[in-house]
């Protein structure tokens, strides 16, 4: 092994021991990275100014503009009431049903990820508006909130999906193919959500409790219309002018956004000061996120100069593993990593080092951009780490659910991921078709 491919692996196993020590992740990031990168060319200088490039070329970039305009849609989205309304549409669809409710829920989440694409938005909205119904209707408290926690990372499967976005920025694959290839994998997993609770009404009851099936008159076409009229104009003005190319993406966030503020200002669930709140929210994800970027640029030049990912790759391949073998590798790493990291951090740091891999082995980089998301994703259900459960539990206004009732109802959801993921592993077509 080289120098410098032994700076690059010493780097890496650094930064990965000042995270556990509980270092911010862009702080463990960029220490590391100067580091390494003084230690490959022996000057401070040169290291100091990677620090000013990464900014300038991280974040400057047109393309990541798109991310606090699909932030600020999702948040005014959330505001206006659309998740409710989607709600009430899907629980009439399906109340007749056993687990109904528990599938009404799965359906208004798919609804409410193609107009938001952060999945904690998600688990906010439908703690408060389906946990206290399914409890009503008998259901089991640790269903109610596993069903809430499951269903809500649709929102970063279903475009738009914020971490599509990310990693799209961060591989410099086209955004739109990657919003293509999200609509079968995030529909497919929603199906198979609702297969499984079906599944858990007839050979497992005691698992949803003791749900009442509720019968009455369907709700009328014209209250449904209207209820779902938003979902389906904003959806059509954002997705049909960036796959119908009139729209770039980031043009497609603008108009998105601009459309989500028109809805709530219709519906007036938006007042100055609750606008304010919306806009300072926005501010502080994607300054976060902007943070997380440029210190993950000079992570990435770092890998560059050490050669570490082909020094990596090379050996991954003499390994004899095969193409599946590393892809479930980095499946592998990528759930252990959730043990410790959030979503974006977890992407930031594993997809550097294998995305040159893959591409050089022949794989596709939107499909392996489908499966980053849907690993990383299960990490959001997991413990200690889970953030989706921690969000369900916050916004809980029964004292009685615990936390760990959250993590346990979730855990069958989080199963059922790792079905879809080995789906979308084994049959690469299901995220390429739309897009080819």
């Amino acid at each position: 092994m080289s120098i410098e491919t032994t700076v690059g692996l010493l780097s890496v196993v650094g930064m990965v021991g000042l995270i556990w020590l509980g270092l911010h992740v862009a702080v463990a990031l960029a220490l590391t990275s100067f580091l390494a990168v003084w230690a490959l060319r022996g000057d401070p200088e040169l290291a100091a100014r990677l620090i000013g490039l990464a900014a300038k070329d991280s974040i400057s970039s047109y393309v990541f503009g798109v991310i606090p305009l699909f932030v600020l849609m999702g948040l005014l989205v959330e505001r206006a009431g659309v998740g409710r309304d989607a709600y009430d549409v899907a629980e009439t669809a399906f109340r007749r049903i056993k687990g109904g409710l528990g599938i009404a829920t799965v359906g208004a989440n798919a609804i409410f990820a193609a107009i938001t694409g952060v999945s904690i938005a998600s688990a906010a909205v439908f703690t408060k508006v389906a946990v206290p119904q399914m409890i009503d209707r008998g259901y089991a408290p640790r269903f109610a909130v596993g069903v809430v926690a499951g269903s809500s990372v649709l929102g970063m499967l279903i475009p738009p999906s914020l971490l599509l976005i990310i990693y799209g920025v961060l591989v410099e694959v086209s955004i739109g193919n990657l919003f293509i290839a999200g609509v079968i994998p995030g529909l497919m997993l929603a199906v198979l959500y609702a297969i499984g609770i079906l599944g858990a009404a007839h050979f497992a009851p005691k698992t949803l409790g003791a749900p009442r099936v509720l019968d009455g008159p369907p709700m009328p076409l014209q209250t449904v219309a209207a209820k779902l009229a938003p979902v389906v104009i904003l959806i059509g003005a954002v997705f049909g002018g960036l796959y119908g190319g009139l729209f770039t993406p980031t043009e497609a966030g603008a108009v998105g956004a601009l459309g989500a503020l028109v809805i709530a200002l219709v519906r007036r669930a938006l007042s100055f000061q609750a606008f304010w709140e919306v806009l300072r929210e926005t501010g502080y994800i994607t300054a976060a996120i902007c943070i997380l970027f440029v210190a993950a640029t000079m992570y990435s030049r770092m890998l560059a100069l050490s050669g570490f990912p082909d020094a990596l790759g090379d050996w991954l391949r003499a390994s004899e593993l095969g193409f599946v073998g590393i892809v479930v590798a980095y499946v592998a790493l990528i759930l252990v990593m959730g043990s410790i990291l959030d979503s974006t951090s977890i992407m930031l740091i594993c997809v550097p080092l294998f995305a040159p891999i893959v591409a050089g082995m022949g794989g596709d980089l939107v499909w392996f951009g489908i499966v980053t998301i849907i690993a990383v994703e299960i990490g959001l259900l997991t413990p200690p780490l889970g953030i989706s459960a921690f969000v369900v539990k916050a916004n809980l206004d029964d004292d009685r659910i615990t936390l760990r009732d959250v993590f346990m109802g979730a855990a069958p959801f989080a199963a059922i991921m790792a079905i879809a993921l080995a789906l979308v592993i084994a049959f690469p077509a299901l995220s390429l078709i739309l897009v080819r």
